[in-house]
């Protein structure tokens, strides 16, 4: 083994102890909600893919145990089992104990880690009712099993081995979790994504509650992985790949435009997804920018394309894997190193400059692409101002049928997007009028999917919205000029309601994505049911909650089936589905983008094939649609 991959106990540095974590558990993983749980695995996980990044290990798997159980296992070098020459007590035990314990510390044993917060197994240890770790090292298997992070016995030698690697399995501490049900779907996509940014790294999941099991293994790489985010689209050329480093810089790109109108670009930093963006994506736009611009002017002179216009229907994966990631932000996933932009604009200038010499017709298709969407785009900026100009002429610049609150902070007021006027007026009637403003709607909404923004910009409905939100779309898009911090979809629950709500949905995902990360979308949750016995009311919304309650009232009931929003009456549009106090709201949540972008293309893109198969795929779990 080299020299540089040896790793043994005396490279394991202890920066803290683990005393707070328990105590104050979302400093350490961010929340002990569905997010908080589902990071304990991520965190496990990311200690096996440190051994992959420096090619010790090609096998992970993760398994999900009846009982809420996780059993994380891969092949790597394993945990090191002797003495700590300072801290005295086995490898295993102060990784699992010590808090930013590991390897990632000593720049000689891993120079580049992954993990979100880096605060190491430790912090799954404390939060877990149980965790056991099985290390096989050396020739030898070790095992030691912990409580709520305290050792409840010291590392025991099993016997002899012919393997390697590292086992650890935990169970959540229900007293610190909200649920400690683990979601097979988002653990997925998280092991889909590691197996995608690691070429040749397999990764198995399986559910053993459910008995689902999946496989990953990409030896294309994050090529791979365009490929999969276009599956559903048309793509123009195929992928574009480079891979180029500069000192303790490694950096890849894969990028693929196709036919549609929506940009769809992620970027990730030592296998963490930067939802936030940082230098890196900074440096990789404005490479691209420049790079697209110079190659335009040769077959085009007077082309002066926009960051926006060469990202038009561009899928791309920017991967970078640096020392010493510096993140800020909201969320903590923006790079901040300010020499990465340069590096990072430096390598992709001369990689993309290179395939567009050598590729000229997949060239000219890009150029000609940017250029049909910056006269939309010029198209668009004309209709704003246009928008513009003619309400400055009228009495107010908000939408005629908008009846506003009389409350004037944003953060205390909202909006309900009514499906439909005679719906618009029960709500206007019905609304406390102080806090919440009602915009009525008329039938269905330009579907976004299929359009570019200069015909968007003609829409009237649409443009209801922006003017009534007040943050306006695209480039010119400020979060902190809206006018409402709830903003909530109201429409009637059957088929056409749900394709309503579906395409505003589409529309807030593709051009004011910021108010739904920012948590400010809801859905309203209108009953489908009146049910009546004698004196009492019941309001239900699901066809499960009317039989369960039907058997429980029995018989000398009457029972009433709402259609629509419009057949209820202002007092009980409020009392079901407006009063704060009462109402049941959905809140609109980005837990992953890229499952996000595939869901909207599906449902509302180009291709119908995909739809038909999807339809048919999740048909039986719907009952009852009134069609």
């Amino acid at each position: 083994m080299a020299e540089k991959n040896a790793y043994d106990v005396k490279k394991i540095t202890v920066l803290a102890g683990l005393e707070a974590v328990r105590k104050r558990p979302s400093m350490y993983i961010g929340s002990t909600g569905d997010r908080g749980l589902h990071h304990l695995i991520y965190e496990v996980v990311d200690n096996s893919i440190d051994e992959a990044m420096i090619g010790e290990c090609d096998d992970i798997k993760v398994t999900i145990q009846k009982g809420n159980k996780v059993t994380v296992q891969d092949n790597g070098r394993g945990i090191p089992t002797d003495k700590h020459p300072k801290h005295k007590i086995s490898g295993v035990e102060l990784i699992m104990t010590k808090l930013h314990a590991g390897g990632k510390f000593d720049k000689k044993t891993y120079q580049i880690s992954g993990g979100l917060h880096g605060v190491g197994v430790s912090v799954v240890n404390a939060l877990s009712e149980v965790l056991e770790v099985t290390v096989e090292r050396d020739g030898e298997k070790h095992h030691q099993k912990f409580e709520r992070g305290k050792k409840t016995k010291t590392l025991e030698l099993l016997g002899k081995t012919k393997s390697r690697g590292t086992i650890v399995t935990f169970k959540p501490d229900k007293n610190i979790f909200d649920s400690i049900e683990f979601d097979f779907d988002t653990v997925v996509n998280r092991m889909r994504e590691l197996a995608f940014l690691n070429k040749g790294l397999k990764i198995t999941i399986e559910d053993k509650r459910a008995n689902k099991k999946k496989e990953f293994h990409y030896k294309g790489g994050i090529i791979s992985f365009v490929k999969f985010l276009n599956k559903k689209k048309e793509p123009v050329h195929i992928p574009i790949y480079l891979k180029k480093k500069k000192g303790d810089t490694e950096l890849e790109v894969a990028m693929q435009y196709t036919s549609s109108y929506s940009e769809n670009v992620f970027s990730f930093v030592n296998n963490i997804n930067t939802h936030e963006g940082g230098t890196h994506l900074i440096g990789f736009k404005t490479a691209l920018t420049r790079c697209l611009n110079n190659y335009a002017e040769k077959i085009n002179g007077d082309a002066k394309l926009s960051s926006e216009d060469v990202r038009e229907g561009l899928t791309a994966i920017i991967s970078i894997k640096i020392p010493n990631p510096q993140f800020e932000g909201q969320t903590k996933t923006k790079l901040g190193n300010s020499d990465i932009k340069g590096i990072v604009d430096s390598l992709v200038t001369n990689g993309l400059n290179t395939f567009l010499e050598e590729t000229p017709s997949v060239a000219k298709n890009i150029i000609m692409k940017a250029i049909s969407a910056a006269k939309a785009r010029e198209a668009a900026r004309k209709a704003r101002e246009l928008v513009r100009r003619k309400s400055a002429l009228e009495t107010t610049t908000l939408p005629g049928k908008l009846s506003d609150c009389s409350e004037r902070d944003p953060s205390k007021t909202e909006i309900y997007l009514v499906e439909g006027d005679s719906a618009g007026g029960s709500a206007k009637q019905g609304r406390s009028k102080e806090f919440q403003a009602i915009l009525p709607l008329r039938g269905k909404i330009l579907n976004v999917e299929k359009s570019r923004i200069n015909k968007i910009m003609t829409s009237q409905e649409i443009i209801k919205i922006i003017t009534a939100i007040g943050t306006s779309i695209a480039e010119e898009f400020d979060i902190k000029k809206a006018r409402y911090h709830k903003i909530i979809i109201m429409t009637d629950a059957d088929v056409d309601g749900n394709h309503i709500a579906t395409l505003i949905l589409t529309f807030f995902f593709r051009y004011m994505k910021e108010l739904i990360e920012a948590g400010y979308i809801y859905l309203a949750q209108p009953p489908l049911y009146l049910i009546k016995k004698g004196k009492q009311k019941f309001y239900v919304q699901t066809e499960k909650e009317k039989e369960k309650l039907l058997k429980k009232l029995g018989t000398g009931i009457s029972l009433q089936r709402y259609k629509g929003l419009g057949e209820m009456n202002p007092d009980q549009l409020w009392e079901t589905t407006m009063n704060p106090e009462k109402r049941t709201l959905k809140k609109i949540m980005i837990e992953d983008a890229v499952e996000a972008d595939q869901m909207f293309t599906v449902l509302m893109g180009e291709e119908v094939e995909p739809r038909r198969q999807f339809i048919e795929k999740n048909a039986k779990k719907v009952m009852n649609i009134d069609i």
